[in-house]
């Protein structure tokens, strides 16, 4: 007879489990799964690739909908268990509901600690611990400031996945260094000066004292030496606490965590418990490889079947920042500990090795942690290194007296070297797994789940296949385009022009997409290439974009809506600004900001009240600025010589007939230009996609700045006499831009795989030129409209939204 088996909490931990249990005996348990969130499984290490806009929430799902339904898995989501009776051997739901169960397995994880310091429960203080913390984060943009406080890994994840996104970020520290649990000193600073460098103020020894407030929300923290970090939201990231709440009430042995034997087993027979929220041997668990661990254990309890959990060495390695960071075993300084330490400040690598008795029981990296696993196995393995002291340090390429080149150095690992540290597989596995026809990183992943949890390992498994394919195997140049298909972005485009596909389905036909209907990740790339590759004969697909383009506002954390009305090259007038004015207190907007890119934006609309302010903006001549678009924003200027002494050409002026003419084009990610009147540059141009210098001959045009998380000075393409000439190249290079560039790579990206030679080439050849304008007018002729005014006509609400596309941030 099929036993009941309820799992409360559908964490990384548990969604292991249910894997493996249902892989051995899929018939043993009739399964029902609990959840607060109201989500299943999903990759919570990975929430900061998603933070920082390098994968979107469906990317990270490990268990959809149709897996559990395949499963026969009863889920529960967005439901709390109320109560759990251990005699009667049945839990109260929420809502009443009592469930009978055989096993009963925990799965409560964390919670995040909140620093009960005044103001710890004001409106826009929040921690990072799910996804509803991460879109939050996701909100901020540019014109947003953030406090971090906590600087461990955590905290730094945060600060750099929002600071990707141009947000001002300040992490705030206790401590003398950043992540002083896995670093040491020096490992530290070099951390702290490449964060700083990229943008984020960090502030160490820095003791947070109260968090200020207005009108129930977050407005500054303050230190205790007196200073005010102005803020509009502030992110904790001190630290978790094992979520024992409910095991205590079920009468359940509770330290720190809940208190779990060898085969996770808890003080009651019937109820096991793996994750964050239990304590082993007097130890708690953060990382994800013993949780792995614990999983397996827990699944082959359940079944009957022998299993005994061993805590390991673990090891730590810093995601999302850019920087190459790795941590293992004992670091400090101890009686008959002795270190061996290789800097090299010009390319800014940091190694520090600490001995004891012939054994390396400690490792620090930073900037190069290609040899991190090795190390780390020589620290688990408590490895003799006394014939090799000389030349440890270099790693494992330099032993036996002869550099060996990386391949080499991966072929020598034997069959036990661990290369995936999160699910414990081994090189064996991986070569077995390999020799059983896994011939390439996806089919390695799906089979062994090596480089399939935090992604850190994913170089030295392609290695793997490397060694053991020989010639056979081709190291990808680029991935593909979304789980629905083996094509890249490139190939995907190709076929669109080559095939003439004016589709979405047309391009899902052609190209065997793996699903019907696309995904959230394909749907919007789709979208933009049909419109931007047959502006004639597509239509633009509204319930292909993210929420801010189909709302016409950037939403906010707390689900109000940020309104820019356009203002042509920074120029405004008395009526428009009473016209913002007068919006703003009709419509009670809370906050009035004034914008890096020369604008005005109008933060915390409601929902309901867009179609209104829109009309109302628009009956003083004013239309929407796009601040939410993949698609021209701004174009700032300077006065020129209008005002200036030191102008050259009419900047303000060109600036204006530039933003007439580019607004409402569509381009692969957000497009922003700079006219600055003279080399001064105070407009700053040259960090802008498309920047303008005038000079006394006449218009210097450089593309490919950016300002924020990679900070990029232009590079000239092209220099014009005239102001006619200047904006048909630019109109030109937009419109190459929009033809051939990869969906969400800014122009940097773009010009960096095509080449700066190529586009100069393109846009200087008059009849190219010429064609390229003619191509983008078309399209301009037929898409450009205001989206506020076309709303209103049409007297209707906007779109439905995708559920899986709403995760796009507020630029």
């Amino acid at each position: 007879m099929t036993q009941k088996l309820i799992i409360i909490g559908a964490g990384m931990a548990t969604g292991r489990a249910l894997e493996l249990l249902l892989e051995q005996d899929a018939a043993a348990y009739d399964v029902t799964l609990f959840n607060a969130e109201p989500r299943g499984n999903y990759n919570r290490i990975m929430l900061s690739p998603v933070l920082a806009g390098d994968k979107t929430y469906a990317e990270i799902v490990t268990h959809d909908d149709a897996w559990y339904a395949d499963n026969g898995v009863t889920c529960r989501f967005g439901e709390r268990i109320a109560s759990i009776d251990a005699e009667a051997k049945t839990v109260t739901a929420e809502n009443g509901d009592v469930l009978p169960y055989d096993k009963l397995l925990f799965g409560t994880g964390s919670n995040p600690f909140i620093i009960p310091m005044s103001g710890h429960d004001l409106d826009g203080v929040i921690a990072y611990r799910d996804l509803e913390d991460t879109e939050l984060m996701m909100s901020m943009g540019p014109d947003n400031k953030v406090v971090v406080i906590g600087g461990g890994l955590l905290g730094l994840e945060a600060a750099a996945g929002m600071a990707a996104r141009g947000v001002d970020v300040t992490v705030v520290h206790i401590m003398g260094h950043l992540m002083e649990r896995q670093l040491d000193e020096a490992a530290g600073y070099l951390l702290r000066k490449a964060l700083v460098e990229k943008g984020i103020t960090v502030r160490c020894q820095a003791n947070s004292k109260e968090i200020l407030g207005e009108n129930g929300k977050v407005r500054a923290l303050l230190l205790a030496d007196g200073t005010e970090l102005p803020c509009d939201l502030l992110v904790m990231a001190v630290g978790i606490r094992p979520n024992v709440a409910l095991a205590k009430e079920t009468g359940l042995a509770v330290g720190k965590g809940i208190h779990v034997d060898d085969q996770m087993v808890t003080s009651n027979a019937d109820i096991l418990a793996i994750g964050e929220c239990v304590e082993h041997n007097g130890a708690i668990f953060g990382l994800v490889a013993p949780l792995y661990d614990q999983a397996k254990v827990a699944a082959l309890t359940l079944l009957g079947q022998p299993a005994t959990f061993v805590s390991k060495e673990i090891s730590t390695k810093l995601k999302v920042t850019g920087c190459d960071l790795f941590s293992a075993g004992d670091f400090a300084d101890g009686e008959g500990r002795e270190d061996i330490v290789f800097r090299d400040p010009g390319r800014g690598v940091y190694r520090r090795l600490v001995i004891q008795a012939d054994r390396v029981i400690g490792a620090v990296m930073y900037g190069d942690t290609a040899d991190s696993n090795w190390f780390f196995g020589l620290i688990r393995d408590k490895t003799d290194i006394s014939d090799m002291r000389d030349t440890l340090i270099f790693g494992p390429a330099y032993q036996g007296g002869t550099p060996l080149d990386p391949l080499a150095a991966v072929a020598a690992l034997p069959r036990d070297a661990e290369i995936c540290g999160c699910n414990g597989i081994c090189k064996g596995t991986i070569v077995d797994a390999i020799n059983a026809g896994a011939t390439d990183l996806g089919a390695v992943r799906a089979v062994t789940k090596a480089s399939g949890s935090c992604g850190t390992c994913t170089g030295l498994v392609e290695q793997v296949l490397a060694v053991t394919l020989g010639d056979a195997f081709v190291l990808p140049t680029s991935q593909p385009m979304c789980k629905c298909t083996d094509m890249t972005h490139e190939d995907v485009r190709r076929m669109i022009k080559s095939q003439e596909l004016k589709s979405m389905p047309a391009v899902w036909q052609a190209c065997n997409w793996n699903t019907p209907d696309g995904c959230p990740s394909c749907r919007p790339a789709l979208n933009f290439y049909l419109l931007a590759d047959w502006p004639l004969e597509y239509a633009d697909d509204p319930q292909s974009r993210f929420i801010n383009e189909r709302k016409h506002a950037n939403i906010q954390k707390d689900g109000t809506f940020s309104v820019v009305p356009r203002m042509w090259g920074g120029i405004t007038t008395p009526n428009e600004l009473r016209a913002i004015a007068d919006a703003a207190d009709k419509y009670m907007v809370p906050t009035v900001k004034v914008t890096g890119g020369q604008r005005i934006d109008l933060l915390g609309v409601k929902g309901e009240d867009l179609p209104a302010i829109w009309a109302d903006l628009n009956a003083a001549g004013m239309v929407s600025g796009h601040a939410y678009s993949k698609g021209l924003r701004t174009v700032k200027t300077c006065v020129g010589t209008d005002h200036c002494r030191f102008g050259t050409q009419d900047s303000t002026g060109l600036g204006i007939k530039l933003e007439k003419t580019l607004w409402g084009s569509w381009t692969p990610h957000k497009l922003k230009l700079g006219v600055s009147g003279c080399p001064r540059n105070c407009a700053e141009a040259t960090c802008k996609d498309i920047g303008i210098v005038c000079v006394d001959s006449g218009y210097q045009i450089s593309i490919g700045g950016a300002a924020g998380m990679d900070v990029r000075e232009t590079e000239l393409m092209i220099q014009v006499s005239t102001e006619e000439e200047a904006i048909a190249a630019i109109k030109a290079v937009t419109q190459l831009y929009r033809e051939n560039a990869k969906y969400l790579d800014r122009i940097y990206k773009w010009m960096a795989k095509v080449g700066l030679d190529w586009i100069t080439e393109q846009v200087s050849n008059l009849e190219t030129r010429a064609a390229l304008v003619d191509r983008f007018e078309l399209s301009q002729s037929i898409y450009r409209k205001d989206p506020w005014a076309d709303h209103i006509a049409k007297k209707a609400e906007s779109y439905q939204p995708l559920a899986d596309l709403t995760l796009e941030a507020a630029e």
